[in-house]
C-alpha cells in the first residue's frame, strides 16, 4: 500500500501519509479494461483489504420465465465449478482468513470478500471461478431448493420481512421493482442449470460489471481483473448516428448538464451508495426493466400475529433526481422506531414519529419511516405495528391508525419545519453517511455501487454539502411533489391482521394528501 501511495504521490501529488487528515479524501483510481470492465480502488489505510465484484443485475430484470433466478444465483455462489470441487472451493474460502459472500438485491448482485492483503489474488480467483465456470450440479441445485423453501417459510412468517416485499409487489404491479427478491415457491423446482446459465450470459456482461477494492495497489487489482475476467466479451453496441457537422467547438462531456429523470437496507447503506444526482453511463446498454409505479391496496387477513401491521407509501424520486436529498432528510425527520427502543440522543428519540405517535399511543408497538431508493424510482412511506382490536384486547384497527400516519405526512406539506428540527435531521443524516463508511466492507460496496450506477465516485463531502442545502421550503416543495394533492401520485397501502383499512380515500382527502 505504501508503494501505491508513493506512485500516486509522484504522479498527481494528491496524497501522502503525513498529509492525511480527517477532511482529506482517499485517493481514487479508476481503470476501464479493454472489454469495458471498470476497476476502481481507494488507497485507504488499514490492516484488512476488501474487494468486490458488482453486477448490474437482480430481480428487477427477471420475467415470468426467469423469476427466482437472482435468489438462486446468490445461493449457488461458491459451489462446484469446472476447476474446483465443492470441497476445494470450501477449503480455498477458509484459506482466505476472512469472509467471502454473495448477495443479490433488486438492482445488483455482488460478490465481496474481506481478507488480509496477500489473499486478494485468491479472492479474485474464487469470484471469477464462481461467475465464469459454475457447474450447477443437480445435487447442489436440489440442496439449494430445499434451503430456498426453508428460507421462504421463515421470511413469510415474519411480517417485518415479508410485508416490504408485498408492498413492492403492490406498488409496481408485480413487475420490475415489484418482482420478489425471493424465488416464488411455485418456481423453486423450475430453476434449472440452463436457466441460470442463460441469465448469466444475458446479465453478466463486462460493461455491466465493476470490480472495486480498498487496501491494495490499484495496479495489482487491474492486473488481477484482467487476468481473471478478460475472457468476457462486451455486448455489441448499436452504431451511433453520423455526427452532424458543426462550426462550433463541441462541449466536453463532463461539462454537459446531467439528465435528471423524474435503503432490506438501512438508510445509511442506501444513502451512502446512492444519494447523488447523476446520469447513468451511456456506455451501458439498458435492459428492458423500466419501472412502472401503479400503487394500490392489499389486505392480508391473519389472526395468528401478535400485532396488526399497516404500511402506507408513495412513489418517491430516483437516485438521479436532485430532490433525493430532501426526501432522505424527510425520512430521518420522521424517524421513529420501536416502543421499547433504548432511545437517547442521536437515536431518533426527537424524531416526529417518536414524539407524535410512539410517546402518545402505547398500543403502537412500532412506527417508523422508510425509503427504498432505486435508480429510477423509490418508495417513501410509514409503517406501524399495533395491538389489534380483538376479544380481550384494547387495541386498534388499521382504519384507526391510518389517520395518524397520514397526518404526519400532511404536516410536511402544509407546515414549515422549524429550523432547529431540520438541522437536527440533517446532522443525523450526514453522520449516518460518515459512520457507515467507517466499515471497510461498506466502503468497498459503496465504491463499487457508485461506479456501477454513476460511473464515478461521489465524495461524501459533496453529499453532505448537498444535504446542507436542504431548507424548510425545499422540504415542503418535495413533500408536495411526492404526496401532495396536486402530485397525481397514487398511494400504496398494505395491511396484515384482523381489521381492514376502511375508507382510506376519505382519510387521504381529509388531510389533503395524494392518492385519493
Amino acid at each position: 500500500m505504501r508503494k501505491a501511495a508513493s506512485s500516486l504521490n509522484r504522479r498527481a501529488n494528491v496524497w501522502h501519509p503525513r498529509h492525511y487528515s480527517r477532511a482529506a479524501q482517499p485517493p481514487l483510481q479508476i481503470t476501464t479494461l479493454p472489454n469495458k470492465i471498470r476497476v476502481a480502488t481507494e488507497s485507504t489505510p488499514g490492516h484488512f483489504s476488501s474487494v468486490g465484484l458488482y453486477v448490474d443485475a437482480g430481480s428487477r430484470y427477471e420475467n415470468a420465465s426467469t423469476s427466482g433466478v437472482s435468489h438462486f444465483l446468490d445461493r449457488m455462489a461458491f459451489k462446484t465449478t469446472r476447476s474446483r470441487s465443492e470441497s476445494e472451493m470450501a477449503t480455498a474460502m477458509d484459506k482466505l482468513g476472512g469472509q467471502i459472500m454473495c448477495s443479490s438485491s433488486r438492482e445488483s448482485i455482488m460478490y465481496q470478500s474481506s481478507h488480509f492483503d496477500q489473499a486478494t489474488p485468491l479472492a479474485l480467483s474464487l469470484m471469477s471461478d464462481t461467475v465464469l465456470n459454475p457447474s450447477f450440479l443437480p445435487e447442489e441445485l436440489d440442496a439449494q431448493r430445499d434451503a430456498a423453501r426453508y428460507e421462504i417459510r421463515e421470511i413469510s412468517a415474519k411480517p417485518e420481512m415479508i410485508l416490504p416485499e408485498i408492498l413492492h409487489d403492490v406498488a409496481y404491479g408485480g413487475k420490475t421493482l415489484g418482482n420478489p427478491l425471493l424465488c416464488p415457491e411455485d418456481r423453486v423446482d423450475a430453476i434449472t442449470a440452463d436457466i441460470l446459465r442463460s441469465c448469466i450470459t444475458d446479465w453478466y456482461r463486462p460493461e455491466r460489471m465493476v470490480i472495486a477494492g480498498a487496501g491494495m495497489q490499484h495496479e495489482q487489482l487491474v492486473e488481477l481483473a484482467d487476468k481473471h475476467f478478460s475472457s468476457l466479451k462486451p455486448a455489441p453496441m448499436p452504431a451511433p448516428p453520423s455526427p452532424r457537422p458543426s462550426p462550433s467547438q463541441s462541449v466536453p462531456p463532463h461539462l454537459l448538464p446531467s439528465s435528471s429523470p423524474s435503503m432490506y437496507k438501512s438508510l445509511t447503506r442506501a444513502a451512502s451508495s446512492y444519494l447523488y444526482p447523476s446520469s447513468p453511463s451511456s456506455d451501458v446498454p439498458l435492459l428492458n426493466s423500466q419501472s412502472n409505479y401503479v400503487g394500490g391496496v392489499r389486505h392480508i387477513p391473519s389472526v395468528t400475529q401478535e400485532f396488526d401491521q399497516l404500511y402506507l407509501s408513495f412513489e418517491g424520486v430516483g437516485i438521479h433526481d436532485d430532490d433525493i436529498y430532501a426526501l432522505a432528510t424527510m425520512q430521518v425527520l420522521l424517524g421513529g422506531g420501536g416502543s421499547f427502543s433504548a432511545g437517547g440522543p442521536g437515536k431518533g428519540m426527537y424524531s416526529r414519529l417518536y414524539t407524535h405517535i410512539l410517546n402518545h399511543f402505547p398500543q403502537v408497538d412500532h412506527c417508523a419511516s422508510f425509503h427504498h431508493i432505486y435508480t429510477d424510482s423509490s418508495l417513501f412511506g410509514l409503517f406501524a405495528s399495533f395491538v389489534p382490536n380483538a376479544p380481550g384486547q384494547r387495541g386498534n384497527t388499521p382504519a384507526q391508525i391510518l389517520p395518524h400516519l397520514v397526518h404526519q405526512l400532511s404536516l410536511l406539506i402544509y407546515q414549515s419545519i422549524p429550523a432547529t428540527e431540520l438541522e437536527r435531521a440533517k446532522n443525523q443524516l450526514k453522520s449516518s453517511l460518515m459512520m457507515a463508511l467507517e466499515s471497510r466492507a461498506v466502503e468497498v460496496e459503496d465504491l463499487g455501487r457508485q461506479i456501477l450506477v454513476h460511473g464515478r465516485k461521489i465524495p461524501v463531502t459533496d453529499m453532505t454539502a448537498a444535504i446542507d442545502q436542504v431548507t424548510p421550503e425545499s422540504i415542503r416543495r418535495v413533500a408536495s411533489r411526492v404526496f401532495g394533492p396536486q402530485s397525481g401520485n397514487n398511494a400504496t397501502i398494505v395491511t396484515m391482521g384482523r381489521g381492514e383499512i376502511g375508507d382510506w380515500k376519505g382519510v387521504l382527502r381529509k388531510y389533503g394528501v395524494a392518492g385519493a
